[in-house]
């Protein structure tokens, strides 16, 4: 009796968080659409999404979003292209190459940097990464270059973590039958284990995509913070998060409400990562 009433007890807590977590999605997403939905209807989604101009406190107010879309696109590929292959050759390296006096601390140290806080590693763009782009490439620095770069840097604990658990979790025998057959070393990871660990790596990606796409203090220090239309690599944007962080403080009236719709389409932008997601998944299967 004494143990179904722990068991009890313990059902009735896990209930409990999980109806809280769904409670607090739910209110979240009450909150944002509540107050950004109805500042889209009356602005119009086209005007909104597509207007190249955000100019909130001239008369009347230009909410233009696209100059900050497209600079959360261009930073968030340019992490991508960065992080992905760094990241995913740093598990294999860590599974199949790794020596064990140089794994114990090769881990923990990747753990440690997924613990640093986000404006530390701004702060050290700003003052190392910072300056070396503005020498190779010159203007300011603060580019979306220097973004991307330090957003591949960010994303790589994430990247590396869960495609390594992916990796291990490979039966033993996919690489040893392909070893078997005649494969090499190389050719057994890469074309028999990899594939293998293909749903986990790419959750892995995915996940990292939504930490670029929404991160925001480290960008604001490196990115120029220039509402404007992106113009090459090499000048400076503004994201979607950057332009709520950077605005809301003295926003009111309309300002706000466009500040909270921008939320809005930046919540979509996860939605549908995680629904192309879920739907490659599935078919991977």
């Amino acid at each position: 009796m004494k143990n179904k009433g722990i068991e009890k007890l313990g059902e009735i807590i896990f209930f409990l968080c999980s109806l809280l977590s769904i409670v607090s999605i739910v209110v979240i997403c009450y909150f944002i659409f509540k107050n950004g939905i109805p500042f889209i209807m009356k602005y119009g989604i086209s005007d909104f999404v597509l207007g190249t101009k955000w100019k909130p406190t001239a008369s009347p107010g230009t909410f233009g979003i696209l100059p900050m879309i497209l600079g959360s696109i261009y930073v968030t590929f340019g992490s991508m292209v960065i992080g992905i292959p760094i990241g995913i050759f740093t598990a294999v390296f860590m599974v199949y190459y790794c020596p064990r006096k140089l794994y114990k601390f090769l881990k923990p140290a990747l753990n440690l940097m997924a613990g640093i806080p986000s404006i530390v590693f701004g702060f050290f763009a700003l003052m190392v990464m910072v300056p070396i782009v503005r020498e190779i490439w010159g203007g300011t620095g603060m580019n979306i270059i220097t973004g991307s770069i330090l957003l591949g840097i960010m994303v790589l604990p994430t990247i590396i973590g869960l495609s390594e658990s992916s990796i291990r979790s490979v039966p033993k025998s996919y690489y040893q039958g392909s070893i078997a057959l005649g494969a090499t070393h190389e050719r057994s990871i890469f074309k028999v284990v990899l594939p293998a660990a293909k749903s986990g790596i790419i959750a892995s990606i995915i996940l990292a995509i939504g930490r670029s796409i929404g991160e925001t203090m480290a960008v604001i220090l490196v990115i120029g913070n220039q509402a404007r239309m992106p113009h090459g690599i090499t000048r400076g944007v503004r994201t979607l998060t950057g332009n709520i962080v950077m605005e809301m403080a003295y926003a009111a009236n309309e300002h706000r409400e466009a500040l909270i719709a921008t939320g809005v389409v930046l919540f979509v932008f996860i939605l549908t990562i995680n629904i192309l997601f879920n739907v490659a998944k599935r078919r991977m299967k």
